[in-house]
């Protein structure tokens, strides 16, 4: 997503704290603002000790913002299905962040594939987990990076340092690689944000993951469907 007047301007009002409204949706009328309330995300976040640095960094405001560039994003053709995709996101956020208490990994390592060539490691920089989906490896950031205009190959830290940039990482690798999925299930979504947990790589991963789906599809009103698992 490049930069645009219209970017920008978003990124003004939000650093003011402004919410501005999304346009209608054209294939349902889902407001994403009105299923992720407040007290929704509050809910989650609350659950971090104080002590986290993403208490501070994850907001409401910086989410519903940058959502508004990724239209299709959590806009199905019903609102079931709208609101299952929110949950799934909002469940592997959860599951990767510890609550949004995580903006970094905690084991950073550099992640750098030199076989990679489109997307070369720049000098003394790691690309471990960041953000709210924990982007990971030099090809995710460059290829990121080039979607929303900004050198994430040059600079990883960005990712952990500007709300407005970290989500908007964690909307590009959901859009690139997720969200056509969706509607097969929970277990589909499990198996291409973390594959090795799958097949019995890591069941207790994975019941983490289903739980706190099941828990936002009850919040939001909705059966979480089939195929939980992977």
């Amino acid at each position: 997503m490049k930069t645009t007047l219209s970017t920008l301007l978003l990124a003004g009002l939000f650093l003011a704290g402004i919410i501005v409204p999304e346009p209608v949706a054209s294939q349902n009328n889902v407001n994403r603002a009105d299923i992720v309330t407040q007290e929704f995300f509050n809910g989650i976040i609350n659950k971090s000790p104080n002590t986290c640095r993403g208490k501070s960094f994850y907001t409401r405001v910086a989410f519903l913002t940058v959502i508004r560039d990724y239209q299709e994003f959590a806009r199905s053709s019903s609102m079931d299905d709208s609101k299952r995709e929110l949950a799934a996101f909002f469940a592997h956020v959860t599951h990767e962040t510890g609550h949004f208490c995580y903006v970094e990994e905690i084991n950073k390592q550099e992640y750098c594939d030199r076989t990679r060539n489109a997307y070369p490691c720049a000098p003394n920089k790691r690309y471990y987990g960041r953000g709210p989906l924990q982007i990971t490896w030099n090809y995710n950031y460059g290829a990121a990076g080039s979607s929303i205009g900004s050198d994430l190959l040059g600079n990883p830290d960005i990712v952990a340092n500007d709300p407005m940039i970290s989500f908007r990482t964690a909307l590009w690798f959901w859009m690139t690689n997720v969200h056509s999925v969706v509607g097969q299930g929970f277990g589909a979504t499990i198996r291409k944000i973390n594959g090795g947990e799958c097949n019995g790589g890591n069941a207790g991963q994975v019941s983490s993951r289903v739980a706190y789906y099941t828990d936002y599809c009850n919040q939001f009103g909705v059966s979480p469907g089939p195929n939980l698992r992977c």
